[in-house]
């Protein structure tokens, strides 16, 4: 937003304030590393279908939506593809100039798709004319004051602290020499008399740039997909100050910067006026998708339409009974898709064992400080605000000495990487880092002690811990039939000299490891006051039920469990757990170790500890479906550690409050992970993270690749690719519910923004019945049963 935007102001003015917000507002947010959670690249696309933002993608950025189509042609000839998936999809596509039919789709994936290309700037127009390359340069300067500007922590020294991005880079850009030495003569002297607010200047470079408002909002787009991964951190930073009802404007300030380049770089080089208002007039035109990307995205459709098929057979194939004895185990799992084929393996171990699924927070929305820390870390869905807070209680020696410990590490960082005393650094203390790289290469460091029990903080009242319980397990629908021993059951990943390392950990849990939520909840769960109040919530646990947190290491495939106040009557109990557990996680080891590049079961340890490992496990790659039903829906299928489950009753969900929040929370969350991995694959361009072996991190913030230039974003491509063949198929989400129809329907008519992933394509939705898909979803039409998966 621009915050100097007059209150009253031409309307020409007006109009081009509004494209600019649009603009913003189809940029997505990027998470710093330190809490990296998969975030919807088309978050500011969901109001289009797949057609539509294939069609403003590639004109604002040259980048294709779907996949090649000799994928596609691989599938038809392979029987992946029918033609009845063939004939479904373009059945169900609304756009004109679709196919004819089966026989002409099928000979379009034959065929060599078009590559986009992204209108150009002046930039582009300018390097052209001129032999020099504006837009790298560009790239140079901005990205090397972007990353002092938002540096968070890493760098020593960082450039007009406490200004605004516009004013900072107007201090910087005045004192840099590289666009003049590159030849754009008087450049610091045009950014010194610019007008020093970012709203009056873009008025002053869109009237030198014949900006109109029917231009203006794909013109400003493709400027801010110009700026790389710095533009989605600042709509990061918007994302926070929304979340406390506050504003940012760096988005508006990077904008501004922009087009006073481009502004600049007109004047400089006034023969490509004609050739820009060719573009002006292309941006002009509505954004329409034309018969080559309607066809694409309608053979993306069909793919996801034969996935359908196969994942109804499973289900079909599954037992809905329910057993009637005590189980001898319970074990609540994050919903997350590496826990699918744990969850199989455990519960093959022995029929008395069962499992579900919930989403990795364990519904408490936590903001947690480590110990000897004074740093908050949001353990939640980045959708919801914290209510809750939790710290690590220290005795105060040791709260001190740790403290200590952590200040003398970065002092001594500080001096190892400071521009001097790293020259003194390396002489006087070089070999000794011998000791510790060969001890790194040998995985031989240390593995991280386990932390001492989070608590509340302040410590709940005991009505609040009896309403709290109550919610999380009507949420799990766990309110009967507990076993002596329920097992609460996150998860996190260790890895080694990795920047993306949170991306492997819970993104309910704020790209943190899930342990601190499961001890929380379990302490939670066994407390007496807790035990006291739950009657009045319709709950009574049995008195010899223990509730146990744990840890899955996604990496090594083993559980950490935490015997946080357990009494000697359940010794017995935990050690058969663990035995399962270590059997299970054996079991996983071998299925898992099939997949990656190199690996084995026994080495899958070793890669958790190796720091040249750039595939220490898969991540959710391959994540294709959402399941909300009883475990007994999914629990005879192999699913192939390729869907979301989660555990879901409707019966004893009386109010469908659960439904609700279902849909609205761990879906939205899954689809933002689904599209991520989808982007990623498809566009890595513009929504992947580059190449591993030559990232840099940058501000400590993200990755560059090599030594300086735009932040890269999303998924590097070594977590979607095995160096040959896509490991991840890029399909948009499947979601099926087993609940009433109706019920759906209105929470979908409720809220808005959820029903527009179903309606415009982003989201496929079924209803099940028994353990059956009966129905799927459809805009404007609502449930349609001639729609199934299985009638492709």
């Amino acid at each position: 937003m621009f915050h100097d935007q007059p209150d009253i102001a031409p309307a020409p003015a007006k109009a081009l304030f509004a494209a600019a917000e649009a603009a913003m507002r189809a940029i997505p947010p990027a998470f710093p590393l330190d809490a990296t959670v998969a975030v919807n690249p088309f978050l500011g696309q969901t109001g289009e279908d797949l057609a539509q933002a294939a069609a403003r993608l590639a004109r604002v950025a040259g980048v294709r939506l779907t996949r090649s189509r000799a994928d596609y042609a691989a599938m038809i000839a392979k029987g992946e593809l029918t033609a009845g998936d063939l004939a479904a999809a373009l059945a169900a596509c609304p756009h004109p100039g679709k196919p004819a039919d089966g026989t002409a789709l099928t000979a379009l994936a034959h065929q060599d798709q078009p590559t986009p290309q992204a209108l150009p700037t002046i930039a582009d127009l300018a390097a052209r004319a001129t032999g020099t390359d504006w837009p790298a340069i560009i790239r140079r300067c901005l990205g090397l004051w972007a990353a002092g500007h938002f540096d968070r922590g890493q760098a020593l020294w960082t450039p007009a602290p406490g200004s605004s991005a516009f004013a900072a880079w107007r201090e910087w850009a005045t004192h840099d020499l590289t666009p003049e030495l590159a030849g754009l003569t008087g450049f610091c002297r045009h950014v010194a008399q610019c007008p020093d607010t970012p709203g009056r200047a873009l008025l002053r470079a869109a009237a030198a740039l014949d900006l109109t408002a029917d231009a203006a909002e794909t013109a400003f787009h493709r400027l801010l997909t110009d700026l790389g991964g710095w533009a989605q951190h600042a709509r990061w930073l918007q994302w926070q100050a929304e979340l406390a009802d506050d504003g940012d404007g760096t988005l508006a300030d990077l904008l501004a910067i922009r087009l006073v380049w481009e502004e600049a770089l007109l004047a400089h080089v006034p023969a490509v006026a004609p050739a820009w208002a060719e573009v002006l007039a292309a941006h002009a035109q509505p954004v329409t998708p034309d018969a080559d990307l309607v066809a694409d995205t309608i053979l993306q459709h069909a793919a996801e339409m034969a996935y359908q098929r196969e994942l109804d057979t499973v289900l079909r194939g599954a037992d809905t009974a329910t057993p009637g004895d005590r189980p001898l185990l319970q074990a609540a799992f994050c919903i997350d898709v590496r826990s699918e084929p744990f969850r199989r393996a455990l519960e093959s171990q022995d029929t008395g064992i069962g499992t579900l699924g919930f989403a990795g927070f364990f519904g408490l929305p936590v903001d947690h400080r480590p110990a000897a820390s004074d740093l908050r870390e949001a353990r939640l869905p980045v959708l919801l605000p914290p209510r809750l807070h939790s710290s690590i209680p220290l005795p105060p020696a040791q709260d001190r000495q740790r403290r200590i410990a952590a200040r003398s590490a970065r002092a001594l960082g500080r001096f190892r990487q400071a521009a001097v005393s790293s020259f003194a650094f390396v002489e006087s203390a070089g070999p000794l880092y011998a000791v510790k790289l060969l001890r790194d290469a040998l995985g031989l460091g240390r593995a991280r002690g386990t932390d001492p029990t989070p608590a509340f903080t302040p410590a709940l009242p005991a009505d609040v811990k009896a309403a709290t319980a109550a919610q999380v397990l009507k949420a799990m629908s766990l309110t009967q039939d507990h076993a002596r021993l329920v097992l609460l059951i996150g998860h996190g990943a260790t890895l080694h000299n990795n920047p993306h390392h949170s991306a492997y950990h819970c993104g309910a849990c704020g790209g943190h490891p899930g342990d601190v939520s499961a001890r929380l909840l379990a302490g939670l769960l066994n407390d007496p006051e807790t035990r006291a109040g739950l009657p009045a919530h319709g709950i009574d646990l049995p008195s010899d039920t223990l509730f146990l947190a744990g840890l899955h290491d996604t990496v090594t495939d083993r559980v950490t469990l935490y015997t946080d106040g357990a009494g000697r009557d359940h010794e017995a109990d935990i050690r058969r757990a663990r035995d399962w557990l270590e059997r299970a996680g054996r079991q996983v080891r071998l299925e898992r170790a099939a997949r990656l590049p190199g690996a084995s079961a026994a080495s899958l340890s070793a890669r958790a500890h190796n720091w040249a490992e750039i595939r220490p496990e898969w991540g959710l790659a391959g994540c294709a479906a959402f399941v909300a039903a009883p475990r007994a829906v999914t629990a005879s299928g192999d699913l192939k550690g390729r869907a979301f489950l989660h555990s879901y009753d409707w019966r004893e969900d009386r109010d469908f409050t659960t439904l609700e929040l279902i849909l609205t929370a761990p879906v939205v969350v899954a689809s933002w992970i689904s599209l991520q991995y989808y982007g990623s694959a498809v566009a890595p361009t513009l929504f992947g993270g580059g190449d591993k072996l030559i990232h840099n991190v940058t501000a400590g913030i993200g990755v560059v690749e090599g030594n300086g230039g735009m932040l890269r974003t999303g998924l590097p491509w070594q977590a979607v690719h095995d160096g040959e063949l896509l490991v991840h198929t890029p399909l948009r989400l499947s979601v099926l519910v087993e609940a009433p129809r109706h019920a759906i329907a209105e929470v979908l008519a409720r809220h808005e923004q959820v029903r527009a992933l179903f309606d415009n394509g982003w989201l496929t939705l079924f209803a099940l019945e028994r353990g059956r898909i009966t129905a799927r979803w459809h805009r404007g039409t609502g449930w349609d049963e001639a729609g199934l998966a299985r009638a492709a």
